[in-house]
């Protein structure tokens, strides 16, 4: 099976295309080995994978677990597992990337950072890469949004921007950065009503203002809307 003919997804849910039934370890080892992106020991990944039990017993399940997966899904180099399909993890940090170096990025691309990794998934070998990923995730969505408002992409800036404040609500510099691509449409309401939505959760998560200087410059556009009303 070539990489080009399978895909796991991990980001805002777990797939695997083509569609194929897995047990729920078979769905764990996946997951797994798509976040880490790379071969993975055998010992690491029972130890990592079943961290509570002893090294031979997560050893067995992993066996168990390899010998029920289809064929063609994980390979074995030495002593390692390989996965062999693409990612949508793997996708998203190139995408994530070039956003970060001022690059554009298309509606889909701007969908596919709008989600974590496996929400509702507790384990612990996916807490580490989850909030990396969240915050890789949000600062490229920002990026995003200013790249694409300095090039005329509003509409576009505003879906970036509206993505990557709905990730982190108390993050100002994405409510600053929806803002400048409000207004740069002449959507003052909207420019107003997210910075007064950013004002109202700080003050209750917080007990904390938003920055005076951003404070200042949408009270200046509040009271010349309310003059001209």
């Amino acid at each position: 099976m070539t990489t080009k003919e399978s895909r796991v997804a991990i980001l805002g849910h777990l797939g695997v295309y083509p569609m194929v039934r897995l047990a729920l370890s078979g769905r764990r080892i996946l997951a797994y080995l798509a976040i880490r992106g790379e071969p993975v020991a055998r010992g690491v990944a029972s130890e990592e994978l079943w961290p509570d039990l002893p090294d031979h017993v997560g050893r067995a399940n992993l066996r168990r677990a390899l010998w029920k997966l289809p064929r063609g899904w994980v390979s074995t180099s030495a002593d390692e597992l390989v996965l062999e399909a693409e990612t949508d993890f793997a996708h998203a940090h190139c995408v994530a990337g070039r956003a970060l170096n001022g690059e554009r990025l298309s509606f889909d691309e701007i969908g596919l950072l709008s989600n974590d990794i496996l929400p509702g998934w507790h384990e612990e070998w996916i807490l580490p890469a989850y909030e990396a990923f969240h915050l890789l995730r949000v600062q490229a969505l920002e990026a995003a949004c200013r790249t694409l408002a300095a090039c005329g992409d509003l509409s576009l800036a505003t879906q970036a921007g509206t993505a990557a404040l709905a990730a982190e609500p108390l993050r100002e510099s994405a409510a600053e950065a929806l803002i400048d691509a409000h207004l740069a449409q002449r959507n003052r309401y909207e420019a107003v009503q997210c910075f007064r939505s950013l004002a109202h959760r700080l003050k209750v998560e917080l007990g904390v203002t938003p920055d005076p200087a951003l404070a200042r410059r949408l009270e200046r556009i509040a009271l010349k809307s309310h003059h001209r009303a």
